[in-house]
Protein backbone atom coordinates (compact mmCIF):
# COMPACT_ATOMS: atom_id res chain seq x y z
CA UNK A 1 0.00 0.00 0.00
CA UNK A 2 0.91 3.64 -0.68
CA UNK A 3 0.00 6.82 0.16
CA UNK A 4 1.28 10.51 -0.72
CA UNK A 5 -0.22 13.76 1.17
CA UNK A 6 0.40 16.14 -1.40
CA UNK A 7 0.48 15.73 -4.85
CA UNK A 8 0.58 18.80 -6.98
CA UNK A 9 4.34 21.40 -6.79
CA UNK A 10 5.11 20.14 -3.48
CA UNK A 11 8.71 18.65 -2.96
CA UNK A 12 7.85 15.10 -3.73
CA UNK A 13 5.49 15.62 -5.92
CA UNK A 14 3.55 13.55 -8.36
CA UNK A 15 2.75 16.58 -10.69
CA UNK A 16 4.29 19.88 -11.46
CA UNK A 17 2.74 23.07 -12.66
CA UNK A 18 4.07 26.29 -14.32
CA UNK A 19 1.16 28.31 -15.52
CA UNK A 20 -0.35 26.15 -18.61
CA UNK A 21 2.25 23.67 -18.70
CA UNK A 22 2.35 20.51 -17.05
CA UNK A 23 4.70 17.33 -16.15
CA UNK A 24 4.92 14.18 -14.70
CA UNK A 25 7.21 13.51 -12.22
CA UNK A 26 9.34 10.19 -11.48
CA UNK A 27 6.86 9.37 -8.82
CA UNK A 28 3.87 9.55 -10.99
CA UNK A 29 4.76 6.90 -12.88
CA UNK A 30 6.00 4.87 -10.08
CA UNK A 31 2.37 5.19 -8.50
CA UNK A 32 1.12 4.52 -12.31
CA UNK A 33 2.92 1.24 -12.66
CA UNK A 34 2.22 -0.34 -9.11
CA UNK A 35 -1.78 0.39 -9.73
CA UNK A 36 -1.90 -3.08 -10.88
CA UNK A 37 -1.55 -4.61 -7.52
CA UNK A 38 -5.13 -2.47 -6.29
CA UNK A 39 -7.84 -4.63 -5.57
CA UNK A 40 -5.68 -7.63 -6.57
CA UNK A 41 -4.65 -10.67 -3.89
CA UNK A 42 -1.51 -10.50 -2.35
CA UNK A 43 1.19 -13.17 -3.59
CA UNK A 44 3.85 -13.41 -0.74
CA UNK A 45 7.26 -14.69 -2.03
CA UNK A 46 10.98 -15.05 -0.77
CA UNK A 47 13.84 -13.24 -2.47
CA UNK A 48 17.34 -13.71 -1.82
CA UNK A 49 19.27 -10.97 -3.37
CA UNK A 50 22.43 -9.00 -2.87
CA UNK A 51 22.44 -6.77 0.11
CA UNK A 52 24.56 -3.68 0.97
CA UNK A 53 26.13 -2.42 4.00
CA UNK A 54 24.55 0.98 5.74
CA UNK A 55 25.32 3.69 8.59
CA UNK A 56 25.65 1.85 11.96
CA UNK A 57 26.55 -1.96 10.20
CA UNK A 58 22.88 -2.50 8.74
CA UNK A 59 22.64 -4.54 5.69
CA UNK A 60 19.79 -3.66 3.49
CA UNK A 61 18.78 -5.87 0.46
CA UNK A 62 19.12 -4.31 -3.21
CA UNK A 63 15.84 -5.46 -4.41
CA UNK A 64 12.45 -5.08 -3.09
CA UNK A 65 9.73 -6.96 -4.69
CA UNK A 66 6.16 -7.53 -4.26
CA UNK A 67 3.34 -9.88 -6.24
CA UNK A 68 -0.43 -10.00 -6.60
CA UNK A 69 -2.90 -11.94 -8.59
CA UNK A 70 -5.64 -9.74 -10.32
CA UNK A 71 -8.99 -11.12 -10.50
CA UNK A 72 -8.15 -12.34 -14.27
CA UNK A 73 -5.51 -14.34 -12.83
CA UNK A 74 -2.67 -12.03 -14.12
CA UNK A 75 0.24 -12.27 -11.68
CA UNK A 76 1.94 -8.52 -11.35
CA UNK A 77 5.67 -8.45 -10.07
CA UNK A 78 7.14 -5.43 -9.05
CA UNK A 79 11.34 -5.30 -8.41
CA UNK A 80 13.02 -2.15 -7.36
CA UNK A 81 16.56 -2.14 -7.27
CA UNK A 82 18.60 0.22 -5.15
CA UNK A 83 21.57 -0.38 -6.45
CA UNK A 84 22.80 3.01 -8.66
CA UNK A 85 26.05 0.77 -9.87
CA UNK A 86 25.15 -2.78 -10.57
CA UNK A 87 22.43 -5.04 -12.13
CA UNK A 88 20.70 -7.68 -9.93
CA UNK A 89 20.14 -10.89 -11.90
CA UNK A 90 16.99 -12.48 -10.09
CA UNK A 91 15.25 -15.82 -10.82
CA UNK A 92 11.89 -16.28 -9.96
CA UNK A 93 9.57 -19.40 -9.82
CA UNK A 94 6.34 -19.22 -9.07
CA UNK A 95 5.66 -22.58 -7.71
CA UNK A 96 2.68 -24.31 -9.23
CA UNK A 97 1.95 -21.46 -11.67
CA UNK A 98 2.37 -22.14 -15.74
CA UNK A 99 4.01 -18.98 -17.07
CA UNK A 100 2.95 -18.42 -20.62
CA UNK A 101 3.85 -15.19 -21.17
CA UNK A 102 5.68 -12.07 -19.41
CA UNK A 103 5.72 -8.57 -20.30
CA UNK A 104 6.72 -5.48 -18.50
CA UNK A 105 7.85 -1.55 -18.05
CA UNK A 106 10.89 -0.49 -16.79
CA UNK A 107 11.20 3.06 -14.96
CA UNK A 108 14.72 4.54 -15.12
CA UNK A 109 16.96 6.76 -16.14
CA UNK A 110 21.01 6.94 -17.28
CA UNK A 111 21.75 8.67 -14.71
CA UNK A 112 20.87 8.86 -10.85
CA UNK A 113 19.94 12.82 -10.53
CA UNK A 114 17.86 12.54 -14.16
CA UNK A 115 14.28 14.25 -13.57
CA UNK A 116 11.97 15.54 -15.62
CA UNK A 117 11.50 19.22 -16.39
CA UNK A 118 9.10 22.05 -18.44
CA UNK A 119 11.80 21.99 -21.02
CA UNK A 120 12.14 17.92 -21.03
CA UNK A 121 9.19 16.73 -19.44
CA UNK A 122 9.86 13.14 -20.77
CA UNK A 123 13.67 12.18 -19.46
CA UNK A 124 12.36 9.68 -17.16
CA UNK A 125 9.22 7.70 -18.02
CA UNK A 126 8.29 4.04 -18.22
CA UNK A 127 9.37 2.47 -21.37
CA UNK A 128 8.63 -1.29 -22.50
CA UNK A 129 11.42 -3.81 -20.55
CA UNK A 130 12.67 -6.52 -22.46
CA UNK A 131 15.23 -8.54 -19.44
CA UNK A 132 12.27 -10.85 -18.50
CA UNK A 133 13.00 -14.90 -20.19
CA UNK A 134 11.33 -17.64 -19.34
CA UNK A 135 13.28 -20.59 -18.78
CA UNK A 136 12.58 -24.22 -17.58
CA UNK A 137 9.51 -22.83 -15.91
CA UNK A 138 11.11 -20.06 -14.24
CA UNK A 139 11.32 -16.47 -15.01
CA UNK A 140 14.74 -14.84 -15.51
CA UNK A 141 15.16 -11.57 -14.52
CA UNK A 142 17.88 -8.79 -15.30
CA UNK A 143 16.78 -5.41 -13.21
CA UNK A 144 18.92 -2.45 -14.07
CA UNK A 145 20.65 -0.68 -12.03
CA UNK A 146 18.41 2.11 -10.20
CA UNK A 147 15.25 1.23 -11.92
CA UNK A 148 11.74 -0.26 -11.21
CA UNK A 149 10.65 -2.78 -13.20
CA UNK A 150 6.65 -4.15 -13.22
CA UNK A 151 5.95 -7.37 -14.70
CA UNK A 152 2.64 -9.04 -16.15
CA UNK A 153 3.04 -12.54 -16.06
CA UNK A 154 0.37 -14.80 -17.89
Amino acid sequence: MTNIAQIVNVLQSMILTNGPKMLLTPTYYVFQMYNVHQDATFLPMDLICDKAKVRGGREVPMVSASASKDKNGRIHISLANVDVDNAQNITLDLQGEKIKRVNGRILSSASINDHNTFEKPDVVKPVAFDGAKIERGQLKVNLPAKSIVVLEVE
